[in-house]
């Protein structure tokens, strides 16, 4: 499960994880109403589960939704997204863009850590120079290139002094981008760009962030009780700056991996939302708690390039095309998902002309059993194979179990002479195995972390940290670079147009399967819950329990 890779949760990441908070467009709206009669509970508890356990705290190396999710709820960022999706002042009170949109000046609001100390304009500067310093790993350096200087210090060819972050004094924040971008203060908003304290991080070594006494906190609640694979909570924070308008005093999550036991949870009442797998949706649908919607993150098939049958791209198309993406979305997950011919969703941006990116340009490729063992005959013979086995990497949840075993089925019924060995682990090494690009297929989701297609294209130019099948094309590239520069918004749009038909036509370099829907129980006394479309998945900010 927005980025972010998903647990099948965005992000995000990527599926189950955070899939019972996911929302966003009018149901987000709808979801947010108060009814106006209804009086708060005497208390304020939201109990929920989630898929998997919290891979990393610190906003230096977090890489997935459910790592996001806390944190959006745990940090502040100069910004937040607010109810309407929109970024909204958060640690900053106001910004100033100079005329030529280069130069961003924030002007901090008085808030406090919650060890009391003061949020500066310092502890930005650190926390982003921090993430960018080669020596941090960090995966997500990629996302402040837009700020001058950052790219050469991460890479290693320039110094932090010239990044272009400044603390000018406690409450002022200077910030220098490359280029105009009109999503930089909502970027603000996301994960990697939260402050940090400096004495505290440098005083707590190796254990930053390690267990939750080891962090500390500017946003509406504090994570306590984290316990390894069981489960987490989250307590108010007295010491944020907008307390007074967060109702919730505890949000208690409990990983629960099969829907099944989540479903009996949420009957008994122990906890107050659910997300549904296909079986339950039929079950549940004509219930007055259950609720649908598409939302913005995309999951598809990553292929390793260092395979040498998959260095061929006719054994990457009939892969594509060897199996029902319409009986997947449809029949399979019956949760609102659809099947996705294209990489950057439909009803997420809209461009220059003010139309859908997706308006004009319906996909890629089509559920074609003949095709596609033809396409894979012909790339055996290429590769001098008569059969080929891949391996599978998957979740280990319901949904990923069901998805690996049908695509197992599909592949090896529509193209003979394949083998799918399916592989499934727990969210976290999942995640790990893919990075170290120990994987030949993997199913993999990625959610939106800014409203932009750039947030699912720059992930696949080469030596990109998410491109962990090492896929390479220079006329994407090229594609991505233009737009990366192009100030003429039309020819930038068009760009990013073109590098999608290389990535998925072209080159085929993955295989899309859907965007993802979801389909939830959640009891009616809970209000304002607000669910996003890119970023974090969920702000508990606004929450509450009524007329429980």
């Amino acid at each position: 499960m927005k980025k972010k890779p998903f647990a099948l949760v965005g992000a995000l990441s990527l599926v189950g994880a955070s899939l019972a908070a996911c929302s966003s467009g009018e149901e987000t709206k709808k979801e947010t109403e108060s009814t106006g009669a209804s009086k708060p509970a005497d208390k304020q508890v939201l109990n929920i589960t989630s898929g998997s356990d919290i891979p990393a705290l610190s906003p230096t190396v977090a890489t997935d939704s459910v790592s996001f999710n806390v944190l959006n709820n745990v940090m502040e960022g100069l910004y937040r997204t607010g109810k309407d999706q929109k970024p909204e002042p958060a640690m900053a009170e106001s910004v100033e863009v100079s005329e030529d949109g280069l130069t961003y000046t924030f002007k901090l609001r008085d808030a406090k850590w919650s060890d009391d100390s003061a949020v500066s304009a310092k502890d930005f500067e650190y926390a982003w120079k921090h993430l960018l310093d080669p020596k941090s790993g960090s995966q997500y350096a990629y996302v402040f290139y837009i700020i001058a200087g950052a790219e050469a210090y991460n890479t290693g060819k320039g110094k932090p002094e010239d990044v272009g972050v400044k603390a000018v004094d406690d409450k002022t924040l200077e910030v220098k981008l490359t280029q105009p971008a009109s999503y930089f203060t909502g970027l603000t908003a996301f994960g990697p760009f939260m402050p940090l304290k400096q004495e505290f991080v440098e005083s707590k070594g190796d254990q930053f962030a390690l267990k939750p006494e080891n962090f500390l906190y500017n946003g509406p609640f504090k994570l306590v009780n984290w316990k390894t694979e069981v489960g987490w909570s989250l307590v108010k924070n007295d010491k944020y700056w907008d307390a007074e308008n967060v109702k919730l005093e505890e949000i208690n999550t409990k990983v629960v991996k099969e829907t099944s036991t989540a479903v009996n949870l949420y009957e008994k009442g122990d906890i107050d939302t659910v997300g549904l797998t296909s079986e339950f949706v039929d079950q549940y649908k004509d219930n007055a708690d259950f609720q649908t919607r598409l939302d913005s993150a995309m999951f598809y098939i990553q292929m390793n390039f260092k395979n040498k049958a998959l260095q061929n791209k006719d054994i990457r198309k009939a892969i594509d095309q060897g199996y029902d993406k319409e009986q997947m979305a449809q029949v399979l997950l019956n949760n609102g998902s659809i099947p996705a011919y294209y990489y950057v969703p439909k009803d997420f941006v809209k461009g220059p002309d003010g139309a859908d990116f997706r308006e004009g340009n319906e996909g890629f490729g089509s559920f074609d059993a003949t095709s596609a063992k033809a396409s894979f005959e012909k790339g055996l013979k290429a590769v001098g194979e008569k059969k080929v086995t891949l391996e599978l990497l998957a979740y280990d949840d319901d949904n990923s179990k069901k998805i690996s075993e049908f695509l197992k089925g599909e592949w090896e019924k529509n193209l003979p002479g394949l083998e799918v060995k399916i592989k499934q682990q727990p969210f976290k090494n999942k995640l790990d195995l893919e990075a170290k690009g120990q994987f030949e297929l993997s199913f993999a989701g990625w959610g939106p972390d800014y409203q932009d297609p750039m947030t699912f294209l720059d992930m696949w130019m080469t030596g990109g940290p998410y491109n962990r099948g090492g896929f390479s094309s220079k006329a994407y590239d090229d594609l991505i670079k233009s737009a990366q520069k192009e100030t003429d918004q039309a020819k930038r749009w068009q760009a990013l147009k073109d590098a999608e038909k290389v990535l998925l036509e072209e080159e085929q370099a993955i295989s899309v399967m859907y965007q993802r829907g979801v389909a939830l129980m959640r009891k009616p006394y809970v209000k304002d819950v607000v669910n996003h479309s890119f970023g974090a998945d969920t702000s508990y900010k606004w929450a509450s329990i009524e007329g429980k």
